[in-house]
């Protein structure tokens, strides 16, 4: 494996680390999401966000609890509920809801 090669990964890392809490503080104020971006990749960011924030554990969540948990942070819960599972974030089945492993696409 190149040395350079490695150094050059973890800048990328890093730099796109510096862009999602760029992302992150420019649509959240005071833990509200002030609105959902209109752009596919800054929306993905707050997405995961949301996924992290408002539901960290591995378990079912029925579709009332997501919407009270939603609703903490922006009033239109049935968008975020919907791209959440549209972006493979978390998955819906029978009004239930459940994180998704991975990063979502």
């Amino acid at each position: 494996m190149d040395p350079d090669s490695d150094s050059v990964d973890r800048e990328a890392d890093r730099e796109a680390d510096r862009e999602a809490d760029r992302v992150i503080r420019a649509f959240f104020r005071d833990g509200r999401l002030v609105s959902i971006p209109a752009r596919q990749g800054k929306r993905l960011l707050v997405l995961r966000e949301l996924r992290e924030t408002c539901f960290p554990e591995d378990r079912d969540y029925p579709e009332k609890e997501v919407n009270v948990r939603l609703a903490l942070v922006h009033p239109d819960v049935a968008a975020l509920r919907r791209y959440l599972v549209d972006s493979k974030l978390m998955s819906r089945s029978n009004g239930i809801y459940r994180r998704l492993p991975g990063a979502g696409a």
